[in-house]
């Protein structure tokens, strides 16, 4: 992400660094003079102290990805070239000025590039190394994990729109947005469009609608795993995402143009009813149904 994002360099420079991180990752040797030497000139155009550090940290990274054992290194080059491979398509299909995705095919290929393929990770170290994590059969929690990363991306996609536009980028498929007498660049120019705005309404809440159900199995995945702690770490961003989901149906397509999140005071209240419930299955699912249904105060 910090590569791919940094629109200050070059898109050729990115895509190279990323491709050499790519083969670092690939390969079973140290991080090489050669990447070393372009993730020193990569932080050197970097202003955020974090990402530096990030950066800085990429060789150590690299030596702990060899540590692991043989399985669990497979599995980590699995999940890191699909996301690599989805951040690649993302800096050649958004070059110099506004472009959108074509179809609902790459937008779905993209979600479970960068995210659905995530779920299907952590699901598969689950298995490997905490045998009986979940009441359900491997297969359904493979599926259930997918479509669950899936969905925080569409969320997050929904969620940053406004922003990303604004940068060029529209994960919207044209094919869609035509269907609807829409285009990437009305929807860029929306602010002061209540027309727009009234089109744009039934994709909005189809896509809340879409992002919901998603939402929804990423419920069933965490309501189905054993031991709270586990629980709790794959329930909040459902619960945090069904929140979120509420109040983007409550902004509507002006949305766009405001940052729409849930307030850190909101998450303090939501844990300390999660620890009054014990984290329970049945917890975690009356907090889903109420933050799906909560509306904030005028």
């Amino acid at each position: 992400d910090t590569v791919a994002d940094t629109a200050a360099l070059p898109l050729i420079e990115r895509q190279t660094l990323l491709d050499a991180m790519a083969q670092a990752i690939a390969g079973n040797e140290p991080a090489s003079a050669a990447l070393t030497t372009q993730t020193q000139a990569f932080v050197k155009q970097q202003s955020d102290p974090h990402e530096q550090a990030l950066m800085h940290a990429l060789p150590q990274c690299l030596a702990w990805l060899h540590q692991l054992s043989a399985d669990d290194q497979t599995s980590v080059r699995w999940v890191l070239g699909h996301i690599t491979l989805g951040q690649s398509l993302d800096m050649s299909r958004f070059g110099p000025g506004l472009h959108a995705l074509q179809t609902e095919a790459e937008l779905n290929d993209y979600t479970w590039l960068v995210a659905g393929c995530v779920g299907e990770f952590w699901t598969e170290l689950c298995d490997r190394h905490l045998p009986g994590f979940a009441q359900l059969p491997t297969p359904d929690m493979m599926a259930l994990g997918r479509s669950y990363g899936m969905g925080l991306q569409r969320l997050n996609i929904i969620r940053d729109a406004g922003a990303d536009l604004s940068a060029g980028r529209c994960y919207w498929p044209e094919e869609t947005l035509t269907a609807a007498g829409l285009s990437p660049q009305a929807l860029a120019n929306a602010r002061h469009d209540p027309a727009t705005h009234q089109a744009l309404a039934p994709l909005w809440t189809a896509w809340l609608d879409q992002t919901q159900d998603q939402l929804s199995n990423g419920l069933r995945y965490s309501c189905a795993l054993n031991g709270w702690r586990l629980r709790l770490a794959s329930a909040l961003p459902a619960l945090i995402g069904a929140r979120t989901v509420a109040l983007l149906r409550q902004a509507g397509p002006p949305s766009l143009d405001q940052s729409v999140k849930m307030p850190r005071s909101e998450v303090q209240g939501l844990l300390w009813r999660l620890a009054w419930g014990r984290i329970s299955p049945k917890a975690l699912r009356r907090e889903f149904e109420r933050l799906s249904m909560r509306k904030s105060h005028p």
